[in-house]
């Protein structure tokens, strides 16, 4: 039982500190926060949440080859995660707000409908399209390890997956909540400066992930 609390706690700090460092996904789950509420923000979390839980099993349960096959596309996977990042991050500048009306928080009109569905997608596609994550996944999982000083089973494997999932969780619920509490004091000229601002910042990061793609300097 000692050991079990030990993985699930020790997976779900490795989620944490997957999951908290700002990128990419926490600036679009800030954003989509601000524009569509909290539920659309932890939504989009979780499909982060999901991506890492992906990397984790890979990395738990030993899945060599996926891991080499991971790897071996790892210059296709960062071209359309650098393309996805400066795709949403123009989106996310053009974005059109719209006035607050009746005391009404401000919402973002983006081209089409914000759907639940479209807020896990697209954070799920920027989490998987990093074959680095895989790597401190590996080097996170190797340090779990040596503190448990257990060995790797079935069992094991699968709480400390668990208990990622429900660390990334728990950072994206805690993040948007806390977001969340300030949606109703921003007005249409803050929001738009928040769109613009995270709209620079993830081109920006597209754009790094590209050049490092054609220049290798990361």
């Amino acid at each position: 039982m000692e050991s079990f609390f030990l993985l699930i706690f020790g997976g779900a700090v490795i989620g944490v500190l997957v999951a908290a460092p700002i990128g990419p996904v926490n600036l679009i789950c800030i954003q989509r926060t601000l524009a569509y509420g909290s539920l659309n923000g932890f939504v989009s979390g979780l499909g982060g949440a999901v991506g890492d839980c992906v990397f984790a099993t890979i990395s738990a349960f030993g899945l060599t080859a996926i891991s080499r096959l991971i790897e071996g596309y790892a210059m296709p996977l960062k071209l359309v995660g650098g393309i996805l990042l400066i795709a949403y991050g123009i989106h996310n500048f053009r974005a059109q707000i719209s006035d607050p009306r009746d005391g009404c928080p401000v919402k973002t009109k983006e081209l089409g409908d914000s759907t639940l569905l479209a807020a896990v997608a697209g954070t799920f596609f920027l989490t998987i399209t990093n074959p680095a994550t895989l790597i401190g996944f590996a080097a996170l999982f190797a340090g779990l390890g040596t503190i448990s000083g257990g060995d790797a089973d079935f069992a094991s494997a699968t709480t400390v997956v668990a208990g990622v999932f429900t660390g990334s969780a728990l950072w994206w619920f805690a993040i948007t909540t806390l977001t969340g509490t300030f949606h109703r004091h921003i007005d249409a000229k803050a929001m738009r400066r928040i769109n613009h601002i995270s709209g620079v910042i993830v081109t920006a990061f597209g754009l790094l992930v590209l050049c490092d793609l054609a220049f290798g300097f990361l």
